[in-house]
């Protein structure tokens, strides 16, 4: 839980910005400054610390009130043949409000997340995998396989609390466990046990990715491969990988789909999958996938419970329609089907909407600037900075509770899109 002292510091803050949402953060609230004390890292730290500077929607460029800013929505939705629902980023109760509105209005829904999601959501749709929970891996794991993807970069804090905690629950020795990268090294130095062993790194480079990882599963079953190197690597340092594989207790596979950037990655992570699976004929293997940032997984995970389907799902033929190709927010505005463009990034200024010929209305965190003005732009709170939320870890295996920290007056994401859903 979080705490608040007199002194404006706030205890065991979770962090929404990061997919292993990490809850150790120590928080200083003073006004409308927030600053990260303690714990933070180059994807927290400037989550939080983003100043705030707009405080007021616009309509067209001129502040407006609340109220007025959600009536011309409505009347926006109320003449759309086309809208869609975009970008995504919000909490829980942000993504319910957007799945009701979609319902209501007929819209479609997609996530600026979906492409590298779908890498994923498509493999699981086709053919199912087996994956593990951040709590297994820190508890079980004695060799890690990370494929084609720089953990620390997106996850700055995923060895620390996750590969090389303290302890275990069952008195492994922490400094066993075995790290190799296959094909794209680290860019620090994260993966370096506490008593100071490297990880592997096995370099090729993405394009090769392919055909490396369809070895490594043949080998993996017995399979006599001639070639002496593949994708530049040999042949002999693959086949050690498929041992380790073989010969963990609890082997794991992490990739992360949003740093797999190849043509039809899928099949490389569905490769991966059937990998596991049958890795698992004689010892313990699961995979990890990592991503859930700014709301990735909870969109998902609400839009699946609730439809019962994950992202690109339409309304317009007034129940859920999934499409992922179809649906896809991106090819709909490039080829001009959408008339009306409702981008919800509560998390990130960095996250604007593409520019597009159709009216656009932004649900935004202070502080965006625009390449075009939107039609209307709202400044909505941060969820776990000014209004209380809940977010789930890209394992989705467990939900967290953001709390407020601060008394900003900006709306949710929730009290807009509720607001102009009634308004319709």
């Amino acid at each position: 839980m979080t705490d608040k002292q007199q002194d404006g510091i706030f205890h065991d803050v979770v962090s929404p910005f990061c997919g292993i949402a990490s809850d150790d953060l120590v928080v200083q609230v003073e006004g409308n400054t927030v600053t990260v004390k303690e714990q933070g890292d180059s994807v927290t730290r400037p989550g939080f610390e983003t100043p705030l500077t707009d405080l007021s929607p616009r309509i067209k460029g001129q502040e407006v009130s609340l109220d007025e800013a959600v009536r011309h929505i409505a009347g926006l939705f109320n003449n759309s043949k086309q809208p869609l629902i975009g970008g995504m980023g919000t909490d829980l109760n942000g993504a319910r409000a957007a799945m009701a509105l979609a319902d209501h209005s007929r819209a479609t829904l997609d996530s600026q997340f979906s492409d590298a999601a779908f890498r994923n959501i498509l493999v699981l749709q086709d053919t199912g995998y087996m994956t593990t929970t951040l709590t297994e891996v820190r508890n079980r794991v004695d060799f890690l396989l990370v494929v084609g993807t720089d953990i620390e970069s997106a996850f700055p804090r995923f060895f620390e609390r996750v590969v090389w905690p303290k302890e275990s629950m069952f008195g492994q020795e922490i400094e066993s466990r075995e790290i190799v990268y296959l094909g794209k090294a680290p860019s620090g130095t994260a993966s370096t046990s506490p008593g100071g062993r490297r990880a592997e790194v096995v370099e090729c480079s993405e394009d090769d990715l392919p055909e490396v990882v369809a070895v490594l599963r043949a080998l993996v079953n017995g399979k006599n491969v001639q070639a002496e190197s593949v994708g530049g690597i040999a042949t002999a340092d693959i086949a050690g990988i498929a041992e380790k594989l073989k010969g963990a207790s609890y082997g794991v596979i992490s990739w992360s789909g949003s740093q797999l950037n190849h043509d039809h990655a899928e099949v490389t992570i569905q490769t991966l999958c059937d990998m596991i699976k049958e890795i698992n004929n004689t010892t313990r293997c699961n995979g990890l996938p990592l991503g859930g940032k700014e709301g990735d997984t909870t969109v998902n995970a609400v839009s699946s419970w609730q439809s019962g389907y994950p992202m690109r799902t339409s309304f317009s033929r007034n129940m859920p329609d999934y499409d992922p190709y179809l649906n896809r927010g991106q090819r709909m505005l490039d080829e001009g089907e959408v008339d009306l463009l409702l981008w919800v990034s509560s998390f990130n200024t960095a996250g604007t909407p593409p520019v597009t010929d159709a009216t656009t209305v932004v649900l935004g965190r202070s502080g965006m600037t625009f390449e075009e003005e939107p039609e209307v732009f709202i400044p909505v709170g941060v969820p776990g900075i000014d209004h209380a939320g809940r977010t789930f870890r890209c394992d989705s295996a467990v939900s967290l509770p953001l709390k407020k920290l601060r008394d900003s007056g900006l709306p949710s994401t929730f009290d807009v899109l509720t607001a102009v859903e009634q308004a319709l």
